[in-house]
């Protein structure tokens, strides 16, 4: 049997998942690494190379001294916590990296709570020690504390700890000794992570993750927890609910660095994929054909927030989309449906609309983005936290927040995070800088990270993870300022966007197209004011001086889809096209609008 070790990476956002992954695979010789472009071999979805973070989790494998080693590269952010509930069934053991500057952060907690509860064996690699001020013995101190309040064994605590840039691509026991290459790490994974045991028995695989070819449609991957599969063997498919249903293996495909190749079996421990399997979701089994067993399926953390989808119904629809009807809109949420475990879908208020549950507005965010990049055309409504009764009391869920920010800041992060029934828990410097940790409700997180970035010269670093259901907090403030709307439909006028300066901020540049309803500004008072910025000016014969100055503008405010949903109200929407992103009321008329306002 070929000597394996199944490894699953885990961390926060951005300390260095994707980058060491990269050095594993350039080490292996499995790629030439295009040093000048920097580009991350695995973050291959143009939405995680723009955002540069991880969105799915990815397996490759890299051959080491005649060890194959299996490795899962995960999402760091919770609101993707399903993905990384699924894979972490595939692994052995745990690589826990830690940026040695920030040290652990609630999303490193989130991630490595899951592995100490599924028994998996950590290393924790300190990374980015060649960082200014980085303090890489504090922080392996930090880890240990984390570990111990997670309630892990003795076994797990006992882990040992390398030091490395993965960026500059070295690795060592010693952080002060740089080496030259990542050895020490891939040694210490073959010498601290147990290899699979050979279970003899009857087959099982769990269906932990799945794939799409255009050519053989979708393939299940998984972790053979016992037996033997072969190709074209015929097993049984146990679904929820016990349902059984009898298929054939057409193809076995295993991981082969950046490939897959076939393969004719693929025994017990290994990490494959199996093309032929029909029907299957994830965390079904595919067990024995005579006496088929299944194994545990997976448990996912339930939704949090929900938005309203609705087909684009604005004057504009149509133009830039090629899928713009409600079939479209349903059959592709069905799509998400079978890979994205932390989604939920049901009908709306009318055969237009459909109701999707996430984790939370960057979740359904990039669902969002993608869907428009494929050329879909759609309307979404504000997010809204899910509440539920508990013991008969209204209960709502409650986040841990973190802020880092300069110690001249500090004041103002603390006011804006307690308007929004924020409670500050703990409060340190680290070095020229100040970590706040507060426990919020989800409800207050909406639009907070753009405020603290305005506060604090774009300083602040805000990162929370979901900590329980708690009982309701009361109201928050919302948003205070009323809305800019469009009058009329066409094209915006500078000279009329000069006149209504004093009445607030826009949103859109002159030239551009409107439409009557559209939400072009924010108004300076707390009440809605429909303008009309269509209106041209009345040329005459009479020329006097003076009259024709010049009309200077203040910048747009541009905001990207995250901040788009968090800023507007309950009768607004943001439609969303392959090119343009507007918000607008759902009511378009003002005469309409009025009337509904006083009924």
């Amino acid at each position: 049997m070929q000597n394996i070790r199944n490894i699953a990476i885990i961390a926060h956002v951005d300390h260095g998942k994707t980058t060491l992954v990269d050095r594993m695979i350039y080490q292996a010789r499995l790629t030439r690494r295009a040093e000048n472009l920097g580009e991350l071999i695995l973050d291959n979805n143009d939405l995680e190379r723009e955002r540069g973070i991880t969105i799915l989790a990815k397996n490759v494998s890299v051959p080491y001294k005649d060890v194959k080693i299996n490795i899962i590269d995960t999402p760091g952010h919770a609101d993707f916590g399903g993905e990384v509930e699924r894979v972490l069934n595939m692994a052995d053991g745990v690589i826990l990296l830690v940026d040695a500057f920030e040290g652990t952060m609630p999303q490193t907690r989130f991630v490595l709570q899951k592995a100490i509860e599924m028994g998996k064996k950590p290393i924790v690699v300190i990374n980015k020690v060649d960082k200014e001020n980085c303090r890489p013995d504090e922080v392996n101190e930090q880890v240990f504390d984390l570990m111990f309040s997670l309630n892990a064994t003795e076994d797990q605590l006992d882990f040992k700890t390398v030091y490395g840039s993965a960026k500059q691509g070295w690795m060592s026991p010693d952080w002060r000794k740089p080496t030259n290459d990542i050895t020490p790490l891939l040694d210490t994974i073959i010498e601290e992570i147990p290899a699979p045991e050979y279970r003899e028995g009857t087959p099982q695989m769990l269906i932990s993750s799945l794939e799409y070819s255009p050519y053989v449609g979708r393939i299940a991957v998984g972790r053979i927890t016992r037996g033997t599969l072969k190709a074209g063997m015929q097993v049984s498919l146990c679904k929820r609910y016990d349902i059984v249903e009898k298929q054939k293996i057409k193809d076995l495909m295993v991981f082969q660095g950046l490939e897959k190749a076939k393969a004719t079996e693929v025994r017990c421990g290994d990490i494959c994929a199996v093309v032929g399997i029909d029907g299957f979701e994830i965390g079904d089994t595919i067990a024995d054909f005579e006496n088929p067993e299944a194994l545990p399926p997976i448990a996912v953390d339930e939704p949090t927030m929900s938005m309203v989808f609705s087909i684009n119904d604005s004057p504009f629809f149509g133009r830039e989309g090629k899928f713009v009807t409600s079939r479209h809109l349903k059959e592709r949420l069905e799509r998400e449906l079978e890979k994205n475990l932390a989604l939920r879908v049901k009908p709306g208020q009318n055969a237009d609309s459909f109701v999707v549950y996430g984790r939370g507005v960057l979740h359904l965010s990039i669902l969002i983005e993608t869907m428009r990049r494929e050329g879909f055309e759609l309307q979404v409504g504000q997010p809204r936290v899910l509440d539920k009764t508990i013991n008969g009391q209204r209960c709502e869920p409650v986040e841990y927040l973190t802020i880092d920010v300069p110690e001249e800041h500090v004041g103002r992060a603390i006011e804006l995070s307690t308007r929004r029934k924020a409670a500050l828990i703990h409060m340190e410097a680290r070095g020229d800088r100040t970590h706040l940790d507060f426990e919020i409700p989800a409800r207050g997180l909406m639009g907070l990270r753009s405020n603290l970035l305005t506060a604090t010269q774009g300083e602040a670093v805000v990162a929370h993870r979901f900590k329980g259901y708690e009982p309701y907090k009361g109201d928050i403030e919302k948003r205070t300022n009323g809305s800019l709307v469009a009058h009329e439909t066409g094209l915006s006028v500078a000279y009329a966007m000069d006149k209504l300066q004093d009445r607030g901020r826009f949103f859109i540049e002159p030239g551009e197209e409107i439409y009557a309803g559209q939400v072009v500004g924010e108004h300076t008072r707390d009440f809605d004011l429909a303008i009309n910025i269509c209106k041209t000016k009345k040329l005459t014969n009479v020329r006097a001086a003076g009259t024709d100055e010049k009309v200077v503008l203040p910048p747009a405010i541009k905001f990207s889809l995250e901040e788009a949903l968090e800023y507007i109200q309950e009768d607004e929407l943001v439609e969303v096209t392959p090119k343009s992103m507007r918000m607008r009321k759902i009511i378009l008329d003002e005469t309409m609008r009025k009337r509904m306002s006083r009924d």
